[in-house]
């Protein structure tokens, strides 16, 4: 792995402070709870947008990595879009990004990504396979969640990521916001990481990284929100990666099964994917989670193997678009 020096959490709150000193600006609001933690609310009781959802994406990914609103054509549909690259990319992802920190405490619930994972090491399989440790003063967690978490899980954080709580800041991302869709959508590279890896593939052959991924329009209702947001991945979702990789050997199949498609329950909109798996997450196929196309360049071979399409049809459906 490259640069195990860099210190996600001290590059993200430079990006941090951009919302700290212009909350307005970004629609942000900005407040400290009673034991010092900085809270960034960008959705809950703030209209937030998608350029709070822009530099929270990169937030996430611990500032090793680039996002950039566009818009892009998806078969007949011009759509709001978030781009993504990074050289850095699986400090980025796995490293950061993922959400891989399950938070259950006293009936509140959210998940929670960011930087601050790499001071509390959680998941601590995934920061041994990557090698990755973060010895920051100064820690940021983002929470997909439409409330302010308690006090005392507020100091629990402080205390797994080993930082006093006034180094601590909170950004809370509701997914039925403007920025909360547009940071879920901003996953679309570490989506296609975490596919590649459940498939067998080394994270740390992955160099270089980039992809694309629609931003949906905004739903009131958490379930609708949630479905469109992974729909926007699964069947909008583009990206390319390079990587060094000994052969091309087994290269080309992996490819082939790591789109969206090589999943049996793609073709339908998630919310009814969610509904026939009674609106539990985790009976769904774990095989469907992942970009709608995955491309692979090898360094190695020079030889690039692609697999995946957009389906125009499912976005539409998704988005009720008429």
């Amino acid at each position: 792995m490259k640069k195990k020096s860099l210190s996600v959490n001290r590059l993200a709150w430079k990006l941090l402070d951009e919302l700290l000193e212009n909350p307005d600006r970004y629609g942000v609001k900005v407040t400290k709870t009673p034991s010092g933690t900085t809270v960034v609310d960008a959705g809950i009781n703030a209209t937030g947008g998608l350029e709070a959802g822009r530099i929270i994406t990169e937030i996430c990914m611990g500032g090793c990595g680039k996002a950039q609103i566009v818009f892009e054509r998806f078969g007949d549909l011009d759509l709001p879009s978030i781009q993504i690259c990074s050289d850095n990319p699986i400090i980025a992802t796995l490293g950061s990004q993922y959400a891989g920190w399950q938070i259950n405490e006293d009936n509140y619930f959210a998940i929670g990504s960011g930087p601050a994972r790499a001071l509390a090491q959680k998941p601590k399989s995934v920061y041994a396979e990557i090698d990755y440790t973060d010895n920051s003063d100064k820690g940021i967690i983002i929470l997909e969640t439409d409330k302010t978490p308690p006090e005392k899980l507020i100091q629990r954080f402080g205390k797994d990521c080993h930082i006093s709580l006034g180094d601590l800041a909170i950004v809370l991302t509701p997914t039925t916001s403007m920025a909360g869709a547009t940071q879920i959508s901003g996953r679309i590279v570490e989506t296609g990481i975490h596919k590649l890896r459940r498939l067998g593939l080394n994270p740390n052959e992955i160099i270089y990284a980039s992809g694309y991924a629609p931003v949906p329009p905004v739903h009131p209702k958490f379930a609708n929100a949630m479905a469109r947001t992974n729909d926007s991945i699964l069947y909008g979702g583009v990206t390319y990666y390079i990587i060094e990789h000994e052969t091309d050997e087994n290269l080309q199949e992996l490819v082939k099964k790591a789109p969206s498609m090589a999943s049996e329950a793609y073709g339908k909109p998630f919310i009814e994917i969610f509904k026939e798996a009674k609106n539990d997450f985790y009976k769904t196929d774990p095989n469907l989670f992942a970009p709608a196309i995955v491309t692979i360049n090898n360094a190695k071979t020079g030889n690039t193997f692609q697999s995946g399409k957009i389906n125009v049809k499912a976005l539409r459906a998704s988005y009720d678009l008429n």
